[in-house]
Formats: structure tokens, sequence, C-alpha cells
């Protein structure tokens, strides 16, 4: 029998989370980003999903992208990064995949294609994040080179990328909005600022296109509680199982290094999960997992291949349990907040070792 781990997917919640979004931005039409593997979900069966529900889908490079038209995915994609060499454009073009634009590099390439057919762009402009995007004062010189070459068809979208959005209270967002709007005022086409954080918290951020990412997962990017985050249900839920049962006594210690000790008579759980499967290895003691619907406390270091958490006011466990490390009744944000990270990282960093099973399928 293999072991318990699991990634069990629930793609209705994913259809629920972007209809969610759609709720929240009725006249803006939705980009679904599914780069790092969907954030760690499996690019393919997620992009399946919602390739029937949405305008476009977004991914860091051309090799995500073409992954997804391997397997049949027919909606636009976008190159959130553009391309890095020449030669991609012309895949991109082969491809029907559209391509960001943000810096003079990418502009000349594209001036200077032989292209069997023109592109759809979009121009990212740099209003304080100080990554990507051109800078303000290029903005217009771009945008009206976009739209006089041969090798563009259609709109040109522009579009910025926030650097504060999941903290309401910074003012940063309200600042890097008001720039966005003066500079694209003049300038024909769609604009799209809204991510995840944008979508939920901002409503003056969604423009023409909102490219929710995180929240079509489940999770909340803010750092506050905010009405809108509560309808999202998490698509991931990380399970394995008791495969130990010890008692210990009172000064005795458990795991590599002996960082944690009872300081009363305890039972312990070994669950057979660990870094190895996509569980934080910093993962401090008192992080909470679910058995068998009940929240325990990790006790000792993550190992490679296994946790131990102690049991001891869960009442009645016995090997085989199932134990739950994230999912809708233990939200992948707060696991991370115990090991000093973002459920981003949780997520996106799930190796092929641990399987991504949709119940049903």
């Amino acid at each position: 029998m293999s072991r318990a781990n699991q990634a069990r997917l629930d793609l209705d919640a994913l259809r629920h989370n972007l209809a969610h979004a759609r709720s929240l931005a009725p006249a803006s039409r939705v980009m679904c980003v599914v780069k790092a593997n969907a954030y760690g979900h499996g690019a393919v069966d997620v992009a399946a999903a919602l390739d029937p529900l949405t305008d476009a889908l977004a991914v860091a490079c051309i090799e995500e992208a073409l992954e997804l038209r391997e397997h049949g995915i027919t909606s636009p994609i976008l190159l959130l990064e553009g391309w890095f060499e020449p030669g991609e454009l012309l895949t991109a073009v082969e491809h029907k995949l559209w391509v960001m634009i943000d810096n003079s590099r990418q502009l000349q390439w594209l001036e200077r294609a032989q292209l069997p057919s023109p592109v759809s762009c979009w121009l990212k402009i740099d209003t304080g994040m100080h990554r990507l995007g051109v800078p303000l004062a290029d903005a217009a010189d771009f945008h009206r080179r976009l739209l006089s070459s041969d090798n563009t068809y259609g709109d040109i979208v522009t579009c910025t990328h926030f650097a504060c959005a999941d903290e309401l209270d910074n003012p940063m967002t309200g600042n890097q909005l008001a720039l966005f709007s003066d500079v694209t005022a003049g300038l024909p086409g769609p604009r799209s600022a809204a991510n995840s954080a944008g979508v939920l918290a901002w409503p003056r951020s969604h423009y023409d296109w909102i490219r929710p990412g995180y929240m079509l997962y489940g999770n909340s990017p803010l750092k506050a509680p905010h009405p809108n985050t509560a309808a999202l249900q998490a698509v991931m839920t990380l399970t394995s199982a008791v495969i130990s049962l010890r008692d210990i006594a009172v000064g005795e210690s458990v795991g590599y290094g002996a960082t944690w000790t009872a300081q009363r008579p305890s039972r312990i759980a070994t669950v057979s999960i660990g870094y190895g499967d996509g569980y934080p290895r910093m993962a401090a003691n008192g992080t909470p997992v679910l058995v068998n619907g009940q929240r325990a406390p990790l006790a000792g270091r993550v190992s490679m291949d296994m946790i131990t958490v102690d049991v001891t006011d869960v009442g009645e466990v016995s090997i085989g349990d199932e134990v739950i490390l994230w999912g809708n009744e233990l939200p992948v944000d707060e696991v991370a907040t115990y090991a000093g990270t973002i459920g981003y990282e949780l997520t996106t960093r799930m190796p092929a070792r641990t399987p991504r099973v949709t119940p049903g399928r």
C-alpha cells in the first residue's frame, strides 16, 4: 500500500472562486493566472477546468504555455514576462500566444521580426514596483510604436502590477492607481491592474481586465480580514495519515535536535509526510494540523518524510487516521505563518512526489 499523502484538488471550488472573482468585477474580462504549475495545483488539470470559463489565461514563460497547448488548452494565453530571445516570439505566434512588452529590447525585437502573422501585445508600465515595466515617461512612445507596428494586431492592453495591494492601509496602491490612470488617460485600448488583492479589495483597480491568481485557489492574499474573502473555497487539501503512536514521559524529547520536550505525559503521533513531500521544514513547534478533524500541534522538527504531532488532547487516535495539513478548515496561510513564509510558497513548492488527486475522476 502506498503512502497516504495526497494533495486533493476540488475543481468545483476552483470554478466557484472564478465565479466569485467575476461577481466582484462584473464589467471586467478575466485572465486566470496559472503560472508555476497553477501555484502548485497542476497546471494542465486546472487550465482544463478553467478553459471554457475564462477569457484568457496567464503564465510566466513560454514553456508553461506550450505545455497547456500540448494538452489541448485553447484559451488565449499571455506570457507575463514576455519572451527572452528573438526565436521565442516566432514560437509564440505559431501557438497563438499573447506577449507582454516591458522593455526596449523586446520592443526592438518585435519591430525587427519577420513574423508569419501579427501578435497580440500587452504593455506593462512601471508605476512604482520597480521590477518590470517601461518607465512612465516612455509609456506613450512604446504604445504608439506598438500600435503602428505591422507585427501587432488588435488593441494594446496597458497594465501594471501592485507592490502592496495586500496591505489595505498602505497608501502605495492608491498612488500607483493614480499614476496608472494619469499615464494611460490618453492611450486607446483596454487597461489592467488588478491582481487577486486588487480584485478583492481595490475596486478602482478593476478596469477592463482583472488577473486573479492566488484567490482562484481559495486563498486570501490580504494581510487583514476582508468580507470579500469569506466566499473563497480552498482548492487544495493536503492530507496524510498517522503511521505510529507512542507515549512520552515528562522530560523526554522528540525529533531531530530534541527541540520539543514533553512538559506532561504526552501521546505522540508520527505522520508520514515531511519536507520531501511539500510540508515546510521551518514549521515551528505548535504548528497546527488536523487529526480526525481536531487541531493538534506539531511536536519536534519536520523530517524529510515524517512529522510528529502531540495528540494528547485529541482523544482516540489510531494508526491510519487521517491528518489534514491544510485545507478549508486550516488555511495554508495560517500554516505558512508558523513557518515564517507565505502560502504561495507552500503550494507552489508542492513536489511531484505528492500526487495531485481529484476525487471523482
